[in-house]
């Protein structure tokens, strides 16, 4: 798995002019949750980017006060004016500690209803997972091979091993959809069907021709 490492001081002031003169010298403040005591610090804004501005699920190795905290990203906040970032909240692994997590879905396989026409709709990115440090991965792979036609994948159709998924377990991840040309052709063989049939009995009450 992917690793950020951020380079951090340990902050000794708070307050509203302390939070002020922290992100005039492009530096966010930041704190660290999850281990045996909060760790509040700050670090260059430029640092934080590899690790908030990407879908990817990575861990952050955060080094401070001369020690180095194993993390991943808990939340974020943002300007209100400019969107830039202003605080961000990371969790401590601790290996014997279960965290709650969000993993991306990894859509792996081509659809049996995709190669009939339909459409692949995928309608979640990630699932939220609660598991120990050690099981947390990139992502995880959901297989859509036999997703037919009109079909859906649901949470509890995921395999997430040594994870307990914390989504809804009938929420649907991924459909295919008919096309509007499927449907089309749908609507011209289910014409022509009856058509046919009507057809059949007429020809059998034709008079036969005369010798």
């Amino acid at each position: 798995m992917k690793t950020v490492t951020i380079e951090g001081q340990l902050r000794t002031e708070f307050g509203k002019k302390a939070t002020r003169e922290i992100r005039s010298q492009e530096l966010v403040p930041g704190v660290i949750y999850g281990g045996a005591t909060e760790v509040n610090f700050s670090a260059s804004a430029k640092a934080f980017k590899p690790l908030v501005y990407t879908a990817e699920f990575q861990l952050a190795q955060v080094n401070v006060g001369g020690k180095t905290y194993k993390c991943i990203l808990k939340d974020l906040q943002f300007d209100k004016v400019d969107d830039s970032l202003i605080h961000i909240d990371l969790l401590e692994l601790v290996d014997d500690k279960k965290v709650i997590a969000a993993l991306p879905l990894k859509f792996v396989g081509n659809s049996i209803g995709v190669k009939d026409g339909g459409k692949l709709i995928t309608k979640m990115k990630s699932l939220k997972v609660k598991t120990l440090p050690k099981f947390l991965k990139e992502n995880i792979e959901v297989d859509i091979t036999n997703l037919a036609v009109n079909g859906n994948i649901r949470v509890e159709d995921v395999k997430a091993e040594n994870m307990e998924v914390m989504n809804s377990p009938r929420i649907p991840v991924a459909s295919v959809v008919m096309t509007r040309q499927l449907k089309q052709e749908e609507a011209a063989a289910t014409t022509a069907a009856p058509a046919k049939a009507a057809a059949a009995p007429a020809a059998a009450k034709a008079p036969a021709a005369k010798k």
